[in-house]
């Protein structure tokens, strides 16, 4: 009858061999892991500034549009030189226009 090995013995001896094996293939796998998920992160970034670029191109063209048509008086008159719109308003104009302070319940507490 061959001798009987107590199972916590194999596992004394497996385990240092077990650690140096693991360790570089688990290593390797997170560092493979972060670097994808930079890549992705870089990708996504990239293709939201072209979104907002694409947005912002669209929304140039739109009130070039509407400065061709008929549309495009108000919107014209709503972007008049600032001397001319300081003239046009009076100072009574001015002080209603003026934002009114309100208190917030957060106001008195730091981060």
């Amino acid at each position: 009858m061959p001798p009987v090995v107590p199972p916590f013995l194999i596992g004394l001896v497996v385990a240092p061999l077990a650690k140096r094996l693991l360790k570089p293939l688990v290593r390797g796998v997170v560092k493979t892991s972060v670097g994808l998920v930079m890549e992705v992160k870089k990708a996504a970034h990239e293709a939201s500034e072209n979104i907002h670029d694409l947005a912002a191109e669209v929304a140039a063209d739109m009130v070039a549009a509407q400065a061709v048509s008929g549309d495009g008086q108000r919107a014209a008159e709503n972007v008049a030189p600032i001397e001319e719109r300081t003239e046009a308003t009076d100072l009574g104009e001015a002080e209603a226009r003026a934002p009114k302070i309100r208190a917030t319940a957060g106001a008195g507490k730091s981060n």
